[in-house]
């Protein structure tokens, strides 16, 4: 297999680390145990063009193995289940069924709470923000008890762990800054279960460790 790159940022705000998207690129690799180095951008280099030529709208990761490069962390994660049947199953029902949760967490649950999330972190001090805010938060808030709802009587989406739950559980940390899923018994339990597994903590400790060298001065 070719030498994986993983373009990821040297530092971003407190409020964003463990949150960039990167985070699930290399929780996935841990979890298929496939080795990686990273390209690190500083402040204003993802608007660059010759980071554009790989991520057309200037965002992070970029995922580069010999001559393919992929954008976009839904797609960069299902690429590297490819390479690992405990994230995306041989069996083609239950495959079938991971993506289809994949897909949901993208489609169907990130949107909502990444609004929510938005409104709290950028906006709230805003008179649109704090008018929009309850509408965001039911919205979001209709996501997790679905969520939840399938949930009861499993310890992860399709049984077994899988690509379908890592995705869930990056998009369930957007709430971090909430009691949203800290205070949900369901939801709690299933986000402690997943950040415990030992990949997941590698991958953490791999995004955090440049932001804490590459910190500004105070």
């Amino acid at each position: 297999m070719n030498t994986i790159r993983l373009t990821a940022f040297k530092w971003v705000p407190p409020l964003a680390q463990g949150l960039v998207k990167d985070l699930r690129v290399r929780w996935a690799l841990e979890e298929a145990g496939l080795p990686y180095e990273q390209k690190l951008l500083g402040i204003g280099e993802h608007q660059g063009a010759a980071h554009r030529a790989l991520q057309p709208f200037g965002q992070i990761p970029v995922y580069q193995e010999g001559e393919l490069t992929l954008f976009e962390s839904g797609a960069i994660v299902m690429h590297v289940g490819e390479h690992c049947p405990a994230l995306l199953p041989r069996e083609p029902l239950r495959r079938a069924r991971v993506m289809a949760w994949m897909f949901a967490a993208l489609n169907s649950v990130e949107p909502d709470l990444q609004n929510l999330a938005s409104i709290d972190l950028f906006f709230s001090s805003e008179a649109w923000g704090k008018a929009r805010r309850p509408g965001a938060e039911q919205m979001a808030q209709s996501r997790l008890d679905a969520l939840a709802a399938s949930l009861i009587g499993r310890d992860y989406l399709e049984h077994e762990f899988s690509a379908a739950d890592l995705l869930m559980v990056t998009v369930l940390r957007l709430l971090r800054h909430t009691r949203m899923v800290a205070g949900h018994e369901v939801l709690a339990a299933y986000v402690a279960r997943c950040e415990a597994r030992p990949a997941f903590q590698r991958a953490l400790a791999a995004q955090l460790a440049p932001f804490e060298e590459y910190a500004p001065a105070a």
